[in-house]
């Protein structure tokens, strides 16, 4: 993954693509600051997750540019997240998401909102990287709520 984002780099230089080359060379900084802070190369998964911190970001400061009626930044910022968007694997749709929301409900067997942790540590590592991680703790937030 990494090495791809790498390559990309180079490609997106050599077709003179600056939007393209200016955001891998953002998350290019923030996986060489993530690989500062832990003394080691990134695996995949941690790419990844360096990616979607990446879009979370992006998709918090498009709150805030709507809230000051910056069209030009939202379009520039969702621009940037679609690029993102080709590094990370394929997103998991609501239904498929659900699906594994109650797999693992029926496999923790929660009987409060005191739970919520047990469920969110058996289905973050089904889901991180596939799924964003607010809708996902929502949507078991409201089935917690009508047990």
């Amino acid at each position: 993954m990494r090495d791809k984002i790498l390559n990309d780099i180079i490609a997106a230089m050599k077709s003179q693509d600056k939007d393209r080359l200016a955001v891998l060379r953002m998350v290019k900084g923030a996986i060489q600051l993530e690989e500062i802070s832990k003394k080691s190369e990134l695996k995949d998964e941690d790419v990844i997750s360096v990616l979607s911190k990446q879009i979370k970001t992006r998709r918090e400061s498009i709150v805030d540019f709507e809230k000051g009626g910056r069209t030009d930044l939202i379009e520039k910022t969702n621009a940037e997240i679609e690029i993102l968007n080709e590094y990370m694997p394929e997103q998991m749709t609501k239904e498929e998401l659900i699906q594994t929301i109650e797999e693992v409900f029926k496999k923790v067997i929660p009987t409060s909102s005191s739970d919520m942790g047990k469920i969110m540590k058996e289905l973050t590592p089904l889901v991180k990287g596939k799924a964003d991680m607010a809708q996902v703790s929502k949507i078991v937030k409201e089935k917690i709520n009508n047990l």
